[in-house]
């Protein structure tokens, strides 16, 4: 599984989301490839993600992109990425 986590420049939220996102799918027992981008590489044709992971005011500029789009409000809260990590992959 390929999951992106995605910032304006790819240098500062998303690698919060990245070491969150592999904290919660290591405590659910997930092998996934997540790596920390900017909205262009994610937007990309190339871009193999099944799964994006972003702040709301950035889910508007992903739009139509091949991937699930899952904004998350608070980038700390463990539980809010859990629940949603859950309700798309289990």
């Amino acid at each position: 599984m390929k999951l992106l986590a995605v910032c304006g420049m790819g240098i500062g939220t998303s690698v919060l989301l990245k070491m969150n996102a592999e904290r919660v799918l290591d405590q659910l027992d997930i092998e996934a490839d997540i790596d920390a981008t900017d909205i262009a590489a994610a937007l990309s044709p190339d871009s193999t993600a099944q799964i994006v992971l972003c702040t709301p005011e950035l889910k508007d500029q992903l739009k139509g992109i091949r991937a699930e789009v899952i904004a998350v409000e608070n980038v700390f809260d463990l539980a809010e990425l859990t629940e949603k990590l859950e309700k798309s992959l289990l």
